[in-house]
């Protein structure tokens, strides 16, 4: 969009009442000469009297952006005499909140920059702050990965995203879904991780009546559910790869057929995947298919690990705790936080999860301090423990979530981090364990 000085001999409110979004006018020297009714109405008014400059307003700053360590949309159109466009999180009435600048370069007759528009548009999908329901963070690392989110989002463009494993990968997928015009319809989760080849099928396309012994009845897949919607396939890389070729025909036609069915039915869905895996090098050893491969890897998203953004460690445990046990509100000290941003995650985000469920059974009352915290990080504080093996491990952890929440398998595998299918399996593995060790009659 390109607009012309001479457009400004109008009222500029009116002007700026033209955008769907909050807009203010700027000129090079960063002051605020209007703003728009939406502006007014989510972020109060500027008294632009007194020379206000859009980064005093929005950072708290006293020189640009740029100056400030990061990146000035305003430099950038005056440069280029184009549209630009930033993430930045501005200071509003409501705290801190991610918003996407987009500047557009007023130009005169001649061709120079003369004024400045600049839309903002908040971000529902994430927070600064703890959120139940938000992406949240505030650090580099995380808005470079949120700009891109923001970016693919309202595209109907294939996202792989890639990153360590407990990143949160599904998370990220959600904020795309809502992001997208497909948000009314469902996001919908199929974790390839650990499923046969036959069970892949049936989970995905579906299956008639007597297709196979137990198909009692017929049964949608996730393809039809998805319909409209977005398809999320968690750890793509570990689709077999006898049904890589099934799956990137319904991928490239979205035609398929459902398990012992003869009619092909239609599906249109937004697909994203999520892998901890070097497809690359799959490709390269044979164990995925290249073509599958550019046909998932449209736009490729890198999900940052926590060690990459250890600024956000305290809004990130504030928000587990809320999750983790909503009917208590939970503290945690100083110090209890500090030694969290001090340890390294090789489980990310899952881990930190772990610790903090571990540290709400250990404390006595709601408050969780150094104590307590260091008591569940430092696994060789309890000698007894020494010599379990990780699977005795993990039951132990297991059956502390299945008593602190009554048998709630769901509650238990949502704070383990889990899918409910992989906590029935771990349960049946540690039952079938069990029954191993019993005498025989």
């Amino acid at each position: 969009m390109e607009l012309i000085a001479s457009d400004l001999n109008t009222d500029l409110p009116s002007l700026l009442d033209a955008f769907d979004c909050p807009a203010i006018l700027v000129d090079s020297d960063y002051r605020v000469l209007a703003t728009n009714a939406h502006y007014l109405e989510r972020f109060g008014t500027i008294t632009a009297d007194r020379g206000a400059r859009c980064y005093e307003v929005s950072h708290g700053y006293d020189r640009p952006c740029d100056q400030a360590g990061e990146n000035c949309p305003l430099a950038a159109a005056a440069q280029s005499k184009r549209k630009e466009r930033v993430l930045h999180v501005h200071q509003t009435p409501r705290g801190r909140e991610h918003v996407d600048v987009e500047l557009l370069p007023v130009v005169d007759d001649a061709g120079e920059v003369r004024y400045f528009v600049e839309l903002l548009r908040p971000l529902p999908i994430a927070s600064s702050e703890a959120s139940a329901q938000r992406l949240v963070g505030d650090s580099p690392a995380f808005n470079a990965m949120l700009e891109l989110v923001t970016r693919v989002g309202p595209s109907d463009a294939a996202v792989l995203l890639i990153g360590e494993s407990g990143t949160g990968k599904e998370i990220v997928a959600q904020a795309i879904h809502d992001s997208s015009r497909r948000t009314s319809r469902p996001l919908v989760t199929l974790e390839c991780a650990g499923l046969t080849e036959s069970l892949f099928e049936s989970e995905l396309f579906g299956h008639v009546k007597g297709a196979f012994t137990g198909a009692n009845y017929a049964r949608e897949g996730l393809a039809a559910s998805a319909d409209g919607g977005t398809l999320f396939l968690d750890e793509i890389g570990d689709v077999p790869y006898a049904l890589q070729v099934k799956l990137l025909r319904l991928l490239e036609t979205g035609i398929y057929r459902p398990v012992g069915g003869t009619q092909p039915k239609q599906t249109d869905f937004r697909l994203i995947c999520a892998t901890h895996r070097d497809l690359e090098q799959m490709v390269e050893q044979g164990d995925f298919r290249l073509d599958l491969y550019y046909r998932i890897n449209v736009f490729p998203l890198r999900v940052p690990s926590l060690a990459e953004r250890t600024k956000d460690i305290p809004a990130i445990v504030r928000t587990l705790l809320a999750r983790i046990d909503q009917g208590t509100r939970y503290h945690i000290t100083e110090a209890a936080m500090s030694l969290l941003r001090t340890r390294r995650y090789r489980g990310n985000i899952r881990e930190l999860r772990n610790i903090l469920a571990r540290a709400v059974i250990m404390a006595n009352g709601n408050v969780l301090d150094h104590e307590v915290l260091a008591a569940c990080l430092d696994v060789t504080s309890t000698p007894p423990s020494a010599d379990l093996t990780l699977r005795e491990h993990e039951r132990r952890y297991l059956d502390e979530l299945m008593h602190r929440y009554h048998g709630d398998k769901e509650q238990v595998a949502a704070t383990a981090g889990i899918s409910l299918r992989t906590l029935y399996r771990k349960l049946q593995r540690h039952i079938d364990a069990s029954d191993d060790h019993l005498p025989a009659r």
